[in-house]
This record gives structure tokens, sequence and C-alpha cells, in this order.
């Protein structure tokens, strides 16, 4: 039986959810049946596009050439440890050419103990135009033992040419279906995990959340609470400073304590493995060369924490913006007595007094009006995430059309 045809029964494969299509074409590659070396693999946030390139990844290493998912080299590239894997997760707002450069350095890098070198960069859609374009020659023409995947939402988000060298892998949006087989699968209600499958509306990584915790189910219930509270642009002014603040919140709890640890890293090897000290030299002019150094780094650090702070925010906000899309899809469904099955449906009294209160052509107004704020946190426009969530609140309130 070829690698093919026991790719889908498990092994490296095992974790994908909804995205079997494309487990015969990467397990054929893997098993060295019409390989490439440059990989843009896309498909909409939560789809899965990390996951799908680590299980490739494993499958490039594996020592059977089956993607077994048992082996030392499956093993260690899904706990993301092998020697000759390198991952790329920007943290901060882009990937710069410094980053690039990084990158190209270690693309020419031979493997040490696996069959190749493999690069997988996370969210490629965030390179700078002049970071891709240093990144071209290398993804043109990858050294002899190296595979480059690009993980990015469309080929639109890449440079033309750029998606015009890679081999391209599409992934689709999970089913519901997908999703709550996968949830009761891991031990979640069946209940919970039909909700959280709808709710998630095709991401994994959050039906999960919805499922297993209560905070992150509360924090959804409030963001839906947003429409019923914009009686006017006081109430909506307020209703948007709660999203926000929520959202620096969010934002801030998950990355403090890693803050911390950084700031703490940086200070013991500034003082020489002493943390909290302050730098020392020999001479007054070695001390002082010292301290500006250290006063660099720190700030080169702190810029980088600003920098992944500020993506956490946006990325939460989105999240949020995501919601109130569906909540107001679920509004306009009602309108126009669509049947098709509601996102929020715990929410069906708030959107049907919503339906009953609004026209069809101002819900799409407000739909139109939350996608465009999405997309200006999505493009790192030059607006603040609190004005622009801000101004949004504000149009939602007006009788639009």
């Amino acid at each position: 039986m070829t690698a093919a045809a026991l790719a889908p029964l498990g092994g490296v494969w095992a974790g994908l959810t909804g995205q079997h299509h494309v487990v015969g074409e990467l397990a054929e590659a893997a098993a060295g049946h019409g390989m490439s070396q440059s990989w843009l693999i896309t498909g909409p946030a939560g789809s899965g596009r990390s996951v799908v390139a680590l299980a490739f990844a494993a499958a490039l290493q594996c020592e059977t050439r089956t993607g077994c998912g048992h082996c030392p080299g499956c093993e260690a590239v899904l706990s993301r440890v092998h020697a000759d894997l390198v991952i790329v997760s920007p943290e901060g707002l882009s990937i710069g050419i410094d980053d690039a450069k990084e990158l190209v350095r270690k693309a020419a890098t031979r493997p040490s103990v696996g069959h190749w070198r493999v690069m997988i960069v996370e969210d490629a859609d965030r390179f700078t135009d002049e970071a891709e374009n240093t990144f071209l020659k290398t993804l043109e023409e990858p050294p002899e033992r190296t595979v480059i995947l690009l993980c990015a939402p469309s080929p639109a988000d890449m440079l033309l040419t750029t998606a015009s060298r890679c081999r391209k892998v599409r992934l689709r949006v999970p089913s519901s279906t997908d999703l709550t087989d996968a949830l009761v699968a891991e031990g979640v209600d069946p209940a919970i995990a039909a909700f959280a499958a709808r709710a998630s509306q095709g991401h994994l990584g959050r039906a999960r959340r919805l499922a297993t915790d209560e905070a992150a189910r509360s924090r959804r219930a409030d963001v839906l609470r947003l429409p019923t509270r914009l009686a006017g642009v006081a109430d909506a002014l307020a209703a948007a400073a709660d999203l926000y603040e929520a959202a620096v919140e969010e934002s801030g709890a998950s990355s403090a304590d890693r803050d911390l640890a950084e700031l703490a890293s940086l200070e013991g090897v500034l003082s020489g493995g002493r943390a909290g000290s302050k730098p020392s030299g020999g001479r007054a002019a070695t001390g002082a060369v010292k301290v500006r150094g250290a006063a660099g780094a720190v700030k080169d650090l702190q810029k980088r924490q600003k920098s992944r702070a500020n993506r956490g925010i946006r990325d939460v906000l989105d999240l949020a913006l995501i919601d109130l899309v569906a909540w107001y899809r679920d509004v306009l469904a009602i309108q126009v007595g669509a049947e098709v099955e509601a996102i929020h449906d715990d929410q069906r009294t708030a959107m049907e007094k919503a339906a009953r209160d609004s026209r069809p052509e101002q819900t799409l107004a407000r739909i139109e009006a939350v996608l465009a704020c999405r997309q200006s946190l999505i493009e790192y426009t030059g607006v603040a995430p609190q004005l622009a969530v801000e101004s949004l609140a504000v149009k939602l309130q007006q009788p639009t059309g």
C-alpha cells in the first residue's frame, strides 16, 4: 500500500481536522514521489495551516518514509525539537528584513541528522515587501536539502513572485461536524462540542477553548452583548471601551509572565549571569560602553514586547469582530427567512429583537462596517485599535440605510 493510502489512517496526519483532501499529495511528496522544495500552504484562520505544515515536516523526517508518527524523527518534529526543523512564528506586526536575512542564513545550513532541513514560516503574509524580496532568491532556488513551507491565508496575501514560485496546498474551513467529532474524540460532552463547533466558525483552536474554558465562553458572551448596548453615542463609546480594555487585559495576561522572564534573562546575560545586577567593566570607559550596550539591548527588548503586545490586542479584537459579523449574519438570516443554521443560536432572543427593530439593508451595512474595521486591524493601518473599535461602535448605533 502506498504512503498516500496509509496516511489518512493516522500517523503524523492524525491531528488534521477536515483536511483529508491534502494528505495524499503531501504523503506522496514526503515519500519521494514528485517532491518540491518550496510550498505555500493557504487557508483561513483556524484551518490548521501550521498543523498541516508540521505534519508534513514530520513526514519528511520520518525514518520509515511513511509518516508513521512514532519513530524518533516523527516524534522530534511533532514535539518541535528536531535538530533540522526551523519554525518562524512572528510575534510582532511584521517579519522584517533582518528576520529575512536570518532565514536565508538558516536555509543554507545542511541537515545534521534528518533527511531535510525543514523551515516553517507561520503567518508568512507578515513579511514586509523588502523582507519578502530578500527571501525570494532562496525560495526560487532552495539549497539542495532544504524544504521551505510558507503558511498564509491565501496566495493573494503574498507577492505574486513568491506565490508563483511555490507549490500550493489549499486548506478548507473545517465543518461543524468535523470540529464536533474532533472535540468529542477528546472527551468533550457532545452538546458542548456542538455548541463550540458552531460558535468557533471553523477554528479548531477556538472551539477547544470554548468547549473547555468558562472564561472564554464568558468573554464571547460579553462581545455578543455589544449590539444590544448601542442606544446612543455615549453608550456606543462605553461599549467600545469595554471591548478594547477586555482585549488589552486578555492579551496582557497571556504575555505578562513571558515578558518578565525575557527581561530577567536579558538582565542575567548583561550582568554576566547575576540577574538584577548592573554590568561592570575593568575601566571606566569600558564600563560606560557596556552600560550603553545594556540600555540598547533593554530598549530593543521592550520594542519587541510592545510590538508583540500590539499584535496580541489586534488578534483578540479580530476574534471579537468575527463573532460580531456572525451575530449580524444570523440577524440577517432571520430577517430574510433564510433556512440556515444559526452560528450564535444561544443568542436567538437578542437577535430576533434586533431583526424586528431594523431592516435587512441596515444589517448589511453593519456587517460591512464590522468587516471594514477588521480589515483595518489586519492590515495594520495607522488607525489605533481603540479608535477603530470606537468608530465602529458609533457606526453600528446609527440608523443606517
